[in-house]
């Protein structure tokens, strides 16, 4: 229309970078085997962003030349890598309160199944959950969000199932929902109802609630990308899981799955039945689930954080890439198991403990694990189009340093959206 002025569009050079870390045609939508030990890098690098996209890159000797100085940016990444921002694929971050005390019972001998009969656990989440305001757990999930985001994440999925009621699962789906609309990152929302059976009723009629009363509600809402079940010992058994996923496929929700942390139980099964997007925790996955998984187009997915916090068995991520699967990290960030949102951690327990290459645990924590949120076209990796999500680092020398340096920050500037934020 005449007299109204168009927004001018923000321009930002990042210039005589390092390495630019994870470029391609943005044509792959995730890398699998012996792919998983290929990182491309451009050395002493240009990055060019134009509004929220990135507009082109290339080597510092082939630079153009700048022909429009208006509304530019220009950032020295001198010494500094750049890379896409982390993509984390599982979370539980909006929750009330925290649970200290049974990481204490853990350090006293109890285990996690012992802590759950004692009403600890996923349980004791859900009652915090129920007394707290959709205000509240809105604000503190913002707040580690923020957190995460000066970690490197640009994009992250947020899980339901501290709720387990009609009602608290309605409230934590649409304060991930408010979250959505006031954060510059991608969120993606899991419903988790099947995530424990509430007290009180039996896990027949809880599944049947699931099904015929909270998943309507949440399609007619659209207030979930994703629907998960915890299959486990004690919680869902592998046809109740595919028993919820299938009906979730029919409103167009398509299946996660917790799947053999604690023991084996067919969750693997189940997600490749149910054709899941991902299968997340994996400690008790054996030969024959991956051989299920090469067949399948589902993520396998580990939580380094959750392993490590609760000492559990190492899943064998190193046998998954060895056997030519792809896989993807994500941090598990919640109250009771991993109370951490730190990609760049999940990372150095990966190459520490189950022996990945940093190149293979890069590529894990980006573009697989973009993959695994349903968001491989716009993240996950360097390439004209996509979404300008993006960290430069401090002066490293390269990006083994990440891993390497395991209790420290590595990022110094943030780019969301083609806007610095740190």
């Amino acid at each position: 229309m005449e007299g109204i002025a168009k927004p001018k569009v923000v321009k930002i050079l990042i210039k005589n970078i390092k390495s630019l870390v994870q470029f391609d045609d943005g044509k792959r939508l995730k890398v699998s085997g012996l792919e998983m030990k290929k990182l491309p890098c451009l050395e002493n690098a240009w990055l060019a962003i134009e509004g929220d996209k990135i507009a082109d890159f290339g080597e510092m000797k082939d630079f153009p030349g700048i022909s429009d100085w208006s509304n530019l940016q220009v950032i020295d990444a001198s010494g500094k890598l750049v890379f896409p921002s982390w993509c984390d694929s599982h979370t539980h971050i909006v929750y009330a309160g925290n649970r200290e005390q049974e990481f204490v019972d853990r350090i006293n001998g109890l285990s996690y199944e012992e802590i759950a009969k004692r009403g600890g656990g996923i349980l004791n989440s859900a009652k915090k959950l129920a007394d707290a305001t959709e205000d509240e757990l809105f604000e503190s999930a913002m707040k580690r969000i923020r957190e995460v985001i000066l970690l490197g994440t640009g994009a992250i999925e947020i899980k339901s199932g501290y709720g387990l009621s009609f009602e608290a699962e309605l409230k934590m789906l649409r304060v991930i929902k408010k979250i959505k609309g006031n954060i510059a990152i991608p969120v993606r929302a899991t419903f988790l109802g099947a995530h424990a059976v509430p007290v009180g009723i039996t896990k027949e009629n809880h599944i049947e609630n699931v099904i015929s009363k909270m998943l309507p509600k949440i399609a007619e809402e659209k207030l979930a990308d994703y629907c998960d079940v915890f299959c486990e010992r004690n919680y869902f058994t592998k046809d109740e899981t595919i028993r919820i996923l299938v009906e979730a496929n029919k409103y167009g929700i398509k299946g996660k799955v917790h799947a053999e942390q604690l023991s084996h139980a067919g969750g693997i099964e189940a997600g490749v039945e149910s054709k899941a997007l991902s299968v997340d925790h994996l400690e008790f996955a054996n030969e024959s689930d991956l051989s299920l998984l090469k067949s399948s187009d589902t993520m396998p997915t580990i939580l380094p954080g959750a392993q490590f916090f609760l000492g559990l068995q190492y899943p064998p991520a190193r046998k998954m890439i060895d056997a030519g699967l792809p896989l993807a990290i994500a941090s598990d960030y919640n109250p009771g198991s991993c109370p951490s949102g730190n990609m760049n951690f999940m990372i150095a327990l990966a190459c520490i403990n189950y022996k990945l290459t940093p190149e293979e645990a890069i590529n894990a924590a980006t573009i697989n694990s973009a993959y695994a949120m349903g968001l491989g076209k716009t993240h996950g990796s360097i390439a004209i189009g996509k979404q300008a999500n993006i960290f430069i680092t401090k002066e490293i020398p390269n990006y083994a340093v990440i891993p390497y340096s395991f209790a420290n920050n590595p990022v110094e500037t943030v780019i969301l959206d083609g806007k610095v934020i740190s």
